[in-house]
């Protein structure tokens, strides 16, 4: 049973919402973060797919089954992911499988995940971003994610398996960072 401080969860979820809180610390709005977060998560777990052996190894991205809609492509790094992007009418979004990808639906996965979780969860994420400049996050964000995340299984008995992500750790990290930081 886990603790107050502690959230059982898989780890997709979790860096949904770290790499949507980073996106936002980097200057993105909350939809445009939202998108990018789950563009990093499905990125991530289609490579740890592959080493797997769950999804067949591919040597490049295939082609989207309809062309893209009009606007503007960029690729935005997130958690050490380059994410392809569109700017759309409504913001920049990211673009998965050459589908944009929608924030409301980010939204209600991430409510379904966390469930009344979610807003002590996104507290304490804000607060380890915060505690470090643009900048190094930029640099340090998948770092700090390997630093807390739920732990699960190796290999194939970890896949989609749910553990701990304990709040406290993720706060102590947050203290020890603003600690470090050289006084303005």
């Amino acid at each position: 049973m886990p603790h107050r401080n502690a959230v059982v969860i898989n780890r997709a979820p979790v860096l949904t919402l770290w790499a949507a809180i980073v996106a936002e610390r980097l200057g993105f709005d909350e939809d445009a973060s939202l998108t990018l977060g789950r563009a990093v998560a499905v990125l991530n777990a289609r490579s740890k797919g592959r080493k797997l052996g769950i999804f067949k190894p591919k040597e490049k991205e295939p082609a989207p089954s309809r062309p893209p809609a009009p606007g503007k492509m960029s690729h935005v790094e997130v958690c050490g992911r380059t994410v392809l992007a569109r700017q759309t009418e409504q913001g920049l979004r990211a673009v998965l499988g050459g589908k944009v990808v929608r924030p409301d639906g980010v939204r209600q996965s991430l409510n379904r995940a966390f469930g009344e979780d979610l807003d002590r969860v996104r507290s304490a994420l804000r607060k380890l971003a915060r505690s470090c400049e643009p900048a190094e996050l930029k640099r340090e964000a998948y770092s700090l994610y390997e630093r807390f995340r739920p732990a699960v299984p190796a290999g194939m008995k970890g896949w989609g398996a749910k553990g701990e992500l304990d709040l406290n750790l993720i706060r102590r990290l947050a203290r020890r960072r603003h600690l470090q930081t050289p006084m303005r």
